[in-house]
């Protein structure tokens, strides 16, 4: 700054800092109009403000300006790292008269190629509120003999002790900002790590899932999964248990909707020889199968009352006598139950035990419907392909774009089960590498019928005709000669095909 003019200019800047300041309704005032006046009246190149995050001990950009969005995210720096990070670790100010020569000055917001070929002048100030320095103030400007840096330098120490107090809540953004993005990435971390190998989905509502099933999995805790019918609330429960102490142990399935009412109990606890009629051997029951592993009890709303209050015994006191015998016994089982019924109206309904229903839900995992995580669709369509594929010989690549849309379209009331065998039904019918939307159920074409049309043969026609010419587009990239060649038709009549579907 040159003498002449220097407290001149100085003033004016000050002044028009303070005036932004005593404007502003509160305290969150935006710091570029000060960087901008900064360089109008100190001939400044580009100006940087910077914050301390406490928690991480990282110094961040606040705001600048003659930085880009990029250069403002390299500009990080550590405590005593580079000149910013000296100067926030000492509250002292340095000057680097050529930032080419000086090996301290890392320029990790504009490296040198970045910057004029004219010698650059750094000067950086520390921001302090009382003796806690929380942030610098930083400038370039182009080297001079001329230049008194010491007057730099008290410019910027009054402008950095002007805005501290502004400084301070962009100190408590950022730090709020970081915390932010590091439970994210923990979040998106636990979600990748818990994700059981067995089960397919990435979509945000299946994040919560995986998490929970990572958080229960190594206790021995009982688990209540909840969902509609189809949603894989198996998978979850050979998830909770393969995850588990107790893989090495047996999981054994029952569905207590399948069980006879008559024989329930024997299946359950066992039964011995003269039981009832019937009962020719002694035959142990599915807790002991289980001993030292995972029962997983599906359809759990179905059960009788009377056996429920045998279940209870065994939750409650981990021990039951198999039917006909008077003798009590031990069981080391973890106990996995899912249901699809409303549990809390059938106890209402006297349908369902109270007491057994808060045994049960100790830990409840709640799995979505198909249709609320419509981004895992294509996903699991692809992994069925893949799985009936080959178990089928199939060497089917890809679905058409009318098949995708058909997916999508679809509510899907059956769920990832009737995804499947919509699935394992195209690839038994295709008899290309391609499975088509006139190969999937009929349930999923009336979902798309467009009821303007004036009859059924008229829409399946249309949309088998929009299905081939698409696909002639892709296998030809989108050349309509190729593809009118390919399907024996004129371009002229490929071109009126294609504005008449609204084809790009």
């Amino acid at each position: 700054m040159t003498d002449s003019d220097g407290q001149s200019r100085s003033l004016s800047l000050l002044h028009e800092a303070s005036t932004l300041l005593d404007e502003a309704s509160d305290l969150s005032t935006p710091m570029k109009p000060i960087l901008e006046a900064l360089s109008r009246h100190l001939d400044v190149e580009s100006a940087t403000l910077t914050v301390l995050n406490r928690r991480t001990s990282e110094i961040l950009v606040h705001e600048a300006i003659g930085l880009s969005a990029d250069q403002r995210e390299r500009g990080r720096y550590r405590l005593g790292e580079g000149i910013t990070g000296r100067v926030v670790q000492t509250g002292a100010p340095v000057v680097v008269p050529s930032i080419a020569t000086e090996p301290l000055f890392l320029g990790r917001a504009r490296s040198l190629e970045d910057r004029p070929e004219t010698e650059m002048a750094f000067v950086c100030v520390p921001v302090k509120l009382g003796n806690e320095t929380i942030g610098a103030l930083s400038a370039e400007r182009p080297y001079g003999k001329d230049v008194s840096f010491d007057e730099d330098i008290r410019i910027l120490s009054i402008l950095a002790s002007l805005i501290a107090h502004v400084v301070r809540l962009g100190q408590f953004a950022e730090e709020e900002k970081a915390l932010m993005e590091e439970n994210q990435r923990l979040r998106r971390e636990l979600a990748d790590r818990y994700r059981p190998s067995n089960i397919t989905g990435n979509s945000r509502e299946m994040a919560p899932v995986y998490e929970m099933i990572g958080q229960v999995a190594q206790s021995d805790a009982t688990v209540l999964i909840r969902g509609e019918s189809g949603t894989g609330k198996e998978l979850v429960a050979q998830a909770v248990h393969y995850e588990s102490r107790r893989s090495e142990g047996p999981f054994v399935r029952v569905n207590c909707a399948a069980l006879p009412e008559s024989l329930i109990e024997s299946e359950l606890f066992g039964h011995e020889k003269g039981a009832f009629s019937g009962a020719v051997q002694q035959r142990e029951g599915r807790f002991e199968a289980a001993a030292g592993g995972t029962i997983f009890l599906d359809e759990i709303g179905e059960l009788t009352t009377a056996v429920q209050l045998r279940l209870l015994r065994v939750l409650q006191e981990r021990e039951f006598e198999r039917v006909g015998s008077s003798k009590v016994m031990r069981t080391d089982v973890r106990v996995v139950a899912a249901t699809n019924r409303p549990l809390e109206s059938d106890m209402v309904d006297g349908r369902f035990r109270e007491d057994l229903y808060y045994r049960l839900n100790v830990f409840p995992i709640h799995l979505p419907p198909l249709r609320d995580r419509r981004t895992d669709i294509i996903l699991l369509a692809d992994h069925f392909i893949e799985k009936y594929g080959g178990r089928h010989e199939r060497s089917i690549i890809r679905l058409s774009t009318p098949a995708i849309d058909l997916l999508m379209a679809y509510h899907w009331p059956g769920n990832v089960r009737e995804l499947e065998n919509a699935i394992e039904r195209a690839v038994l019918l295709a008899d290309g590498r391609v499975i088509h939307a006139r190969l999937l159920p009929p349930s999923l074409q009336i979902a798309k019928i467009d009821e303007g049309r004036s009859g059924p043969l008229k829409v399946q026609l249309a949309v088998l005709e929009k299905e081939l010419i698409i696909d002639a587009l892709k296998v030809n990239k989108g050349n309509r000669a190729g593809a009118a060649r390919q399907l024996g038709i004129s371009e002229r009549i490929m071109g009126l095909r294609v504005d008449k579907y609204g084809l790009d």
